[in-house]
């Protein structure tokens, strides 16, 4: 490479450097999203989101109720409301890759990949609740329920764990799709199916056309992973236990404040939310939501891809959720470049918080590992081998 070609390339990164530096700043000031509450430590002050020590933030709760042992095979789909679901649905078809199955005036069903699926629906502006935020914006988009396929399928012997349990299964089939409705404990719409739906439609090539133009041309990427839903929730530690022993998910580990749950080879939930063994947060109400989901594509290049947004007019924020002590001594984000967690937040049509990430199944545990708080790293500091111990170097 040349003189100005490596000029060139190092003025880009200082730029996207600095341009981290602020997106990482709003980051932190958006840590509704951004970071795990303990990921910088336990026994803070009584006003921040980590004010219990490490043992009392961590401490188990007693299980919601046994096991099934079923596990989760597929994402059925997710279903996000919308004000102009054309829009959305041109939207990801041109950016992230997807494809319209179907598009019956109200709603569009898009394949995500060949994995999972996603139903558009178009909504009153005046479901979405009032106006929030600093600007006191009106929201346009909500993610309402999710549904999931799972092995073991029998509709009688589904039903009768769920009731065992305390819940109320309400059936939904359509011909040899089969599926229940039940609330979790916020009340959020969970879907248990068998893998007749559209898991199985997506097997056949989805060929319908959408009336919309495309926004802008197509960025050729492929949604790949499902690298989390960012499951706000009111109690965490009785999500986590409700969903692990509910539909299999597999817990990382308990932050204090999160915990990621690992989703078969599907991908990851990420449920964040209130500590019971906080009193303020254990008697809050209850209530569930997803205030953004992230997706992991190929290919992945750290300005190819920032490039491809800005180009296409998108707002962008660099979150690598990881940080250390910079030499002014205050928490930095993680140069984007050197992370071991990638990715990008931008905006959809309807307001929708869109993250991008280079995360796969090879990747899965990068975010997970990226919030990890130090006090909880079996190894915390490197081991220094004595001199003459075996091994090489």
């Amino acid at each position: 490479m040349d003189k100005d070609k490596i000029g060139a390339a190092l003025s880009r990164r200082r730029v996207l450097g600095t341009l981290g530096a602020a997106a990482g700043t709003a980051a932190f000031a958006q840590a509704a999203f951004g970071q795990g509450g303990c990921r910088d430590g336990y026994g803070q002050a009584a006003t921040s989101r980590c004010p219990l020590s490490m043992e009392q933030a961590t401490a188990p709760i007693k299980e919601v109720f046994d096991s099934t042992g079923w596990n989760t095979t597929a994402l059925e789909h997710f279903t996000v409301d919308v004000v102009d679901y054309k829009k959305e649905a041109a939207f990801y078809i041109a950016l992230m890759g997807w494809k319209l199955r179907e598009d019956n005036g109200k709603q569009a069903t898009l394949d995500v990949g060949n994995w999972g699926s996603a139903i558009i629906r178009a909504a009153s502006p005046d479901s979405f609740g009032p106006a929030r935020g600093p600007n006191g914006t009106a929201p346009r988009a909500a993610v309402r329920s999710f549904a999931w396929v799972i092995d073991k399928w029998n509709a009688r012997s589904v039903a009768a764990e769920l009731s065992k349990r305390g819940l109320t299964p309400v059936a939904d089939n359509k011909g040899a799709f089969e599926s229940f409705h039940v609330k979790d404990p916020d009340g959020w719409d969970l879907q248990i199916c068998n893998n007749k739906g559209l898991a199985a439609a997506r097997k056949k090539p989805a060929t319908a056309s959408l009336s919309e133009p495309a926004p802008f041309g197509p960025t050729g990427w492929k949604t790949i992973w499902l690298d989390h839903f960012s499951f706000r929730v009111s109690n965490y530690k009785e999500s986590a236990s409700f969903y692990s022993n509910l539909l299999g998910w597999k817990r990382t580990y308990d932050e204090g404040t999160q915990n990621e749950l690992e989703v078969g080879d599907v991908g990851e939930v990420l449920c964040r939310g209130g500590n019971p063994y906080i009193p303020a947060q254990a008697n809050g109400p209850k209530g569930a939501s997803i205030d953004h989901i992230s997706f992991g594509i190929t290919p992945w290049d750290v300005e190819a891809v920032r490039t491809a947004l800005e180009s296409r007019g998108l707002k962008v924020s660099i979150d690598t959720s990881g940080a250390h002590i910079g030499p002014d001594n205050k928490i930095t984000s993680d140069d984007v470049y050197q992370a071991a967690f990638q990715s990008y937040h931008t905006e959809t049509p309807n307001g929708f918080n869109l993250q991008i990430s280079w995360n796969s199944i090879d990747k899965r545990l990068a975010l997970a590992t990226a919030v990890k708080p130090k006090a909880l790293r079996k190894y915390q500091t490197p081991v220094q081998q004595p001199m003459g111990a075996g091994g090489g170097t």
